[in-house]
């Protein structure tokens, strides 16, 4: 598509088509006429069932989106027994077959997940959002989700794989979403409070008002929690805030204004070496570490219905703030210790993210027909611009507390600045009765642009620029074999933008490829989706290609010496299947014993490339990728008898890998060796006391298990970082 084509394109999603929509749904307005039946208040009629399975899909049409023919998972909080307080990933995802969990800390601050051996760091390989609203970061410069809203808020959690990219954005792991609670418009005035209490110190509350007076509905709450953490040095403290107010102007049209935050401060303990880990994993190497985001989430919605075949939704959001830390960087083997010489301890390092990102996206629901056959379009145009402000290495104090005053100026003050545009447009064929085709393509077009100095690197290297320009296709497809029992597959395109920290040299003897390619490459899937009588199964086959993977190489000048390159080393695929199994064991009219097992098989290879080490180039080709276990597996079973639950969960992880290179030995500092594999059992119990008291209990790593998850390569610092032991947690909710 050339440029001319491409400006016609937008022409007809921005101007032409919506101004036929708006004229159709004006003449339908015109030709509507006052309902003149009768009315009737019914009596309330209570109903009381359990549900065959806890998972639900979403619909085919959802919203603006069209989910048929995509693997997608919905799971209501409230219908499971999981650790609220802490968000416990392994237990808000455990029936969603596949995803890994990066455990850096068990206070609750931030999840870190991914799936299909993508980098689970702060979840950064999906589109997270809230309500719809985007909340990771920085697209382009750091796809990190720092927003972390406390669980007592969600309702639930939507997660669909990256089939479904080409009307959300170009991920790779999918989409995840956490859809908050909502005020009861039956009522002017609700209350909702949750408190928690448990092992290590733990107190949280989270209070919350919503009601409806005329055409207003509105919601809000307050959160607070405190940890003094597992490990020594890990006392964390965060608060949360969120305000919603919806104007229904009429039955067609609502004006949502949304705006959130979250913030905390966490005390980091620092990393481990095996040794270290193995002799006591609650030990700390540092006390004067602490980071610190704090992060802002406002967003206007108009949700339009412009006709009964036409539906428009205009989301305009920012991710606003800053990503603040102070410590002492450096290898477990390096102690912090206080100088003699000085009486003090070493100034320690601050850096500073401030996030500038801003979104608007209008999206467009269209149903018609060609012939005989019924289609569905969802279309529309995405407009990014952020501005991410580094700056990094500046010489803070001596001091033992959270101070970011600096004694030095900062040795980096960069500027990541992207301008991008997507259109997208995708239609569902209704072909016959039972089956649709759905097709689909996003255009996206853009540019990043790194500015600014750093100190120690020459003025003329420094500027990169990495332009953005892919048609990205799909197709998916499904087909209703009978009423209990579907099949559904589909194949995607995505791609995954060059992120600040690849591109910045941390030393003058470090080059940077001026012509680095984005991430590239593609999701595919099949499956098939069962429900009978008590039971539910689902099970998906799917490939995940990614080219243009980051790295390092050794390159040599003219005159023999080295230097390090950073460029794109190679492509890896991910291959494996994915199953899902719930069941009604045993059932009566009081009690019942259902169970489930959420298990998925991953081989994740490099198909090629090579990386520095030591003095030479090694090849990767046929090793495992980094943080991508072979086996994950979850599995559960729940008592339950009247309004009360107990839930038993066993969670296993294979052993992963923290280097391309799969260092098998691991280094005396703990920077780089295997993540042995580890097994933890969880116990959860919820009493629904009425509808007003609801009581929450967890015990978890019942065993007291000593375990870590994955030895980061850069934040917090390389090493071993434990996740927690045994603990314990107790939650009382009230509704009034």
């Amino acid at each position: 598509m050339n440029k001319k084509q491409f400006l016609l394109f937008l022409y007809v999603c921005l101007i032409v088509l919506p101004s036929q929509l708006l004229a159709q749904g004006v003449a339908n307005k015109q030709e509507t006429k006052p309902d003149s039946l009768p009315t009737r208040t019914l009596n309330q009629v209570t109903v009381k069932g359990v549900k065959s399975a806890v998972v639900e899909a979403l619909p085919a049409v959802y919203g603006t989106y069209l989910m048929g023919g995509k693997r997608s998972e919905v799971v209501k909080l409230s219908e499971v027994d999981i650790n609220v307080a802490e968000k416990t990933p392994r237990q808000l995802f455990a029936r969603i077959p596949g995803v890994f969990v990066y455990d850096m800390d068990g206070t609750g601050n931030q999840i870190n997940v991914s799936t299909r051996g993508l980098d689970p760091h702060r979840s950064w390989e999906n589109n997270i959002r809230q309500n719809g609203v985007i909340t990771n970061s920085d697209m382009y410069g750091y796809p990190a989700s720092h927003y972390s809203a406390p669980m007592e808020s969600v309702d639930r959690i939507e997660f669909v794989r990256g089939t479904a990219s080409l009307q959300y954005g170009a991920q790779f792991g999918g989409m995840l979403n956490y859809v908050t609670k909502r005020a009861d418009s039956t009522r002017q005035f609700g209350f909702e409070t949750i408190n928690s209490v448990g092992s290590y110190g733990l107190l949280s509350t989270y209070n919350a008002i919503g009601g409806r007076v005329g055409k207003w509905t509105y919601y809000a709450y307050y959160y607070r929690r405190h940890s003094d953490g597992y490990r020594k040095n890990s006392e964390s403290n965060a608060d949360a805030q969120l305000a919603r107010l919806l104007y229904q102007a009429n039955q067609r049209l609502g004006i949502t204004a949304e705006f959130g935050r979250s913030a905390y401060t966490y005390q980091i303990p620092g990393p481990l070496t095996d040794a270290m880990f193995a002799q006591d994993p609650r030990q700390s190497t540092r006390s004067r570490n602490y980071f610190n985001p704090d992060i802002y989430v406002p967003s206007i919605k108009v949700d339009w219905q412009l006709s009964d075949r036409t539906r428009l939704l205009w989301t305009t959001s920012a991710v606003l703030g800053a990503r603040n830390s102070v410590q002492v960087d450096a290898f477990a083997t390096v102690k912090d210790t206080i100088n003699p010489a000085t009486g003090q301890y070493r100034a320690r390092q601050v850096d500073i993210d401030n996030f500038n990102s801003y979104t608007t996206e209008l999206r467009l629901l269209h149903n018609y027909k060609i012939g005989n056959v019924a289609a569905t379009v969802a279309g529309g145009i995405q407009l990014m611009s952020n501005d991410l402000h580094r700056r990094q290495l500046g010489v803070g104090t001596t001091a033992s507390d959270y101070d970011l005053t600096l004694t030095s100026p900062f040795r980096r003050d960069l500027h990541f600045r992207t301008k991008n545009i997507a259109a997208f447009a995708e239609s569902q064929f209704h072909l016959t009765d039972r089956l649709t085709l759905s097709p689909g393509i996003r255009i996206e077009h853009g540019k990043t642009e790194m500015r600014g100095e750093i100190t120690y690197y020459a003025p003329e290297n420094l500027p990169t620029d990495i332009t953005h320009k892919f048609a990205l296709l799909g197709v998916n497809a499904q087909y209703q074999i009978n009423d209990v029992l579907k099949v559904y597959g589909g194949w995607a395109q995505s791609y995954r933008p060059v992120v600040f920290k690849d591109i910045i040299p941390t030393s003058v003897y470090e080059r940077i490829d001026k012509d680095l390619k984005d991430a590239y490459g593609y999701n595919a899937e099949v499956g098939f989706e069962g429900r009978w009588q008590g039971l539910h199964l689902n099970v998906t086959l799917f490939d995940l290609l990614y080219r243009n993977r980051l790295g390092t190489l050794l390159l040599s000048n003219p005159d023999g010496s080295n230097y390090i390159f950073r460029t794109n080393i190679g492509d890896s695929r991910s291959t494996g299947v994915e199953a899902l199994i719930e069941a009604q064991l045993v059932r009566t009219e009081k009690f019942l014993i259902s169970g489930f097992t959420s298990t998925a098989y991953n081989n994740a290879r490099y198909l090629n490339g090579r990386v520095a080490a030591g003095s030479e180039n090694r090849t990767v080709a046929g090793n495992q990728v980094e943080s991508a276990p072979r086996w994950t597996t979850r599995n559960g079973i729940t008592a339950r008898y009247g309004l009360a639950s107990l839930t038993l969960q066993y969670s296993y992880v294979s052993e992963t890998f923290s280097d391309a290179l799969n260092t098998a030995t691991p280094s005396a500092n703990g920077a780089v060796g295997p993540v042995p594999s580890y097994g933890l059992l969880d116990l959860n119990g919820t009493w629904h006391i009425g509808r007003q008291l609801t009581l929450r209990g967890s015990i978890n790593n019942l065993l007291n298990k000593q375990y870590f998850t994955k030895r980061p390569t850069f934040y917090p610092g390389p090493g071993v970082w434990p996740s927690d032991g045994r603990n314990a947690v107790l939650t009382v909710g009230l509704r009034l």
